[in-house]
């Protein structure tokens, strides 16, 4: 069985809303995530050809898109502990906390109690939040995470687990200091 390559232009139209919306998954921020998809499709474009086809294209994009969210939020950490000591010229700027998240699906009178969520959520570690991000904001199946993150599935189940005790401890105290401020 031989893969037909599909054009740039047909995997754009196919993939960019899979592709923006794990990005926004990851950065909570529009923009990051615009800027995070182009990011995608320009390495796509660049290594279509290397594609070895060991897996499916839609995982070999999962793959690529959650490294490029991670890379990105680790180089803006990096850029924050640097600003911290002060900016290194008057055009540059210290980078702020991401306050103004809007997920698609989110009704308006959720996007508070949504922030606090993915606040929270950023707070696992890299393989809890991937496993956790793509099993329930992308309903995505065990085996298919399997694939996508190179784990057994045992491994995504026990991750999974974590992450699930993790976000119950912080977001039961997160929800107590809200219902504080309330």
């Amino acid at each position: 069985m031989s893969f037909e390559v599909p054009s740039f232009s047909e995997m754009y139209d196919k993939y960019k809303s899979l592709v923006y919306n794990v990005a926004l998954s990851y950065v909570q921020n529009a923009e990051d995530a615009e800027e995070i998809t182009q990011d995608v499709f320009i390495q796509l474009f660049q290594s279509i050809d290397s594609f070895k086809q060991q897996s499916t294209l839609k995982t070999w994009i999962y793959r690529i898109t959650i490294n490029k969210s991670l890379d990105f939020l680790k180089h803006k950490k990096s850029q924050k502990r640097f600003f911290i000591f002060g900016k290194r010229s008057e055009n540059e700027y210290e980078i702020e906390n991401i306050s103004n998240f809007e997920h698609p699906g989110v009704l308006l009178e959720n996007k508070e109690k949504s922030k606090l969520l993915f606040d929270v959520i950023n707070t696992l570690g890299e393989n809890q939040k991937t496993a956790f991000i793509l099993s329930k904001i992308d309903g995505l199946s065990n085996p298919e995470i399997s694939t996508i993150m190179e784990i057994s599935i045992s491994s995504v189940e026990s991750l999974l687990f974590r992450a699930k005790d993790n976000l119950k401890k912080k977001l039961g105290n997160k929800f107590d200091e809200y219902r504080k401020k309330k």
